[in-house]
């Protein structure tokens, strides 16, 4: 039996590997073959609906959970059996913390720094998650918001080298949303690898590099921001100034199309006349685009608003996570 120490690095660029991770309680399945990579310096972000098994990928990634089959590797070691050596090397951000309420957050710091043989400074990392001012307030009355940037000051004390991130802007106000993005972009600038679970999608949107989502206990889709968005029928979304007819739709989809999509069709895509035209075969090009203005220009019609292409990341995962739900319902039926 080997009795050497594990190895400290990754030795293939790859700081986190899960193959096939299977995961079960009693009868019920909660991992299904669960596979994916985060690269060293790398921003995943992990999505998926409430019970889709994210929780339970990142406990086993974390080594508090083993799984019942495949392999988990997370910065070139097993942290079901490598715990010790791998916890220093991981910064944890979770929305509930177990801080006691009556400490500070200079407090809290200065004790979590405790445990790290080179930790951050505690106060200059307060200072660059903006919590200067509310050093000496007590946990109890400090603002969700503010409870969030010490939960990632905690997470940052040890310099790791993963961080793995769970809503880490969920209760900030826009400012405080900002202020932490740029954090985290900085963070991965400078070479830290993060996993990211949120259901912020515009945090994802301006951050990943890749994007997994989980559904049911798999993974449905796995690519860049572009290339899930891309990946969609190709549409066009407008808002108008005024309302279509209930006759609209069948003459402004033959204007736009010149007559020769007969799947193409307008459809509303929610409050304050707006629209898509959906169906279409190809990319929307100029000539679409034009004949849409020129049409919408003889009934009086301003197009305020305009998006061609490719859906947003929301609309893609309602759809992704939609069609998962559908093709069980039917292998049910």
């Amino acid at each position: 039996m080997s009795t050497a120490a594990p190895s400290p690095t990754p030795v293939d660029g790859v700081a986190v590997r899960a193959r096939d991770v299977r995961k079960s309680y009693g009868a019920r399945s909660i991992l299904a073959g669960v596979s994916f990579e985060v690269q060293r310096g790398e921003l995943l972000a992990l999505l998926g609906p409430n019970g889709a098994g994210k929780t339970t990928t990142v406990e086993i990634l974390e080594g508090y959970r083993r799984a019942d089959g495949g392999s988990v590797s997370v910065l070139g070691l097993d942290p079901a059996k490598d715990g010790g050596a791998l916890r220093p090397r991981i910064g944890l951000m979770l929305q509930e913390g177990g801080i006691d309420n009556r400490s500070t957050p200079r407090e809290v710091l200065r004790l979590y720094a405790r445990f790290y043989r080179d930790p951050e400074d505690p106060d200059g990392l307060l200072e660059a998650v903006d919590l200067g001012r509310a050093a000496s307030t007590r946990y109890r009355r400090l603002s969700g918001g503010e409870r969030q940037r010490l939960s990632l000051a905690v997470a940052l004390l040890g310099r790791p080298e993963l961080l793995v991130l769970d809503e880490p802007t969920a209760g900030m106000d826009p400012a405080a949303k900002q202020a932490t993005r740029e954090r985290i972009a900085g963070l991965r600038a400078a070479g830290t690898t993060i996993l990211l679970t949120t259901h912020e999608l515009g945090d994802v949107e301006r951050l990943a590099d890749h994007v997994a989502v989980l559904d049911r206990g798999r993974i449905v889709a796995y690519g860049t921001p572009a290339e899930l968005t891309g990946a969609g029928a190709p549409r066009v979304r407008f808002r108008l100034s005024g309302a279509l007819t209930d006759g609209d739709g069948l003459g402004l989809v033959a204007a736009a199309t010149g007559g020769v999509v007969p799947t193409a069709r307008v459809t509303a895509a929610g409050a304050g006349n707006q629209y898509e035209l959906e169906g279409l075969e190809d990319a929307p090009d100029p000539t679409l685009v034009a004949r849409l203005a020129a049409w919408c220009a003889e009934r009086g019609l301003l197009i305020t608003e305009l998006r061609l292409g490719a859906a947003s990341l929301e609309e893609r995962y309602l759809e992704l996570v939609g069609a998962e739900a559908a093709a069980e319902a039917e292998g049910a039926a």
